[in-house]
């Protein structure tokens, strides 16, 4: 959407973004309390309210700098709490409340591809403007799930890696987490995470749009 100044860039990616990571992270404290740890039920992360998700830096400043300057869009909210001791079953309930919030994404991505095709059919004012936003809530909550599925903890592809391990090996990869982080923004800043993601991006994206053509 190189056409479009910031301003009209923020109007289209705003509510999209909003979305994408509120419902990402209430999905993972829904999931957490539906297998027993009410740590994030109890904090009000189980809420579409936005402002109980938003980190003013990873969900406003960053991306809102990402679109300044073009290039790979990045951001995340607040992590949700949760005490995996607290589930009834610690390595089944792991893996489910971290793919939470990925398939999450996936079904928002889906709902923006009716959306898209709800636009070209209508024909009219709104169509552009709907047609916009679909775009960028379909590609937003694609990056994010790919993103969010990269086996790197503390991702939520990790959390599910983790939760896959034998015990004593899932031990072992738990302890690399502290560095989890420093390795994604090393991968943001060295210009390496986008070309990592973008062919699982890609083919995600071409499921998608056979929704459009069908």
């Amino acid at each position: 959407m190189e056409e479009l100044n910031l301003i009209q860039k923020i109007s289209v990616y705003a509510l999209p973004v909003l979305f994408a990571i509120t419902l990402h992270e209430a999905a993972h404290a829904y999931v957490a309390k539906y297998w027993g740890d009410n740590t994030a039920y109890n904090l009000g992360r189980v809420s579409l309210n936005p402002l109980r998700h938003i980190d003013l830096v990873g969900t406003i400043l960053l991306p809102l700098m990402c679109l300044a300057v073009g290039g790979f869009l990045f951001g995340w909210a607040k992590p949700v709490p949760v005490r995996f001791g607290n589930l009834r079953n610690v390595r089944a309930g792991m893996r489910w409340v971290a793919a939470a919030g990925p398939l999450a994404n996936f079904a928002m991505a889906v709902l923006w591809v009716l959306l898209f095709k709800l636009a070209v059919v209508m024909n009219n004012s709104y169509s552009e403007p709907l047609a916009l936003m679909s775009q960028a809530g379909i590609g937003i909550n694609v990056v994010l799930m790919v993103l969010n599925l990269m086996p790197l903890l503390p991702l939520d592809g990790g959390r599910i890696v983790e939760s896959l391990l034998p015990p004593g090996l899932a031990y072992k990869y738990s302890r690399l987490e502290p560095y989890g982080m420093w390795i994604l923004l090393a991968l943001v800043f060295t210009r390496t995470l986008s070309p990592i993601l973008s062919p699982f991006i890609e083919i995600v994206l071409n499921l998608l749009y056979l929704l459009v053509r069908a």
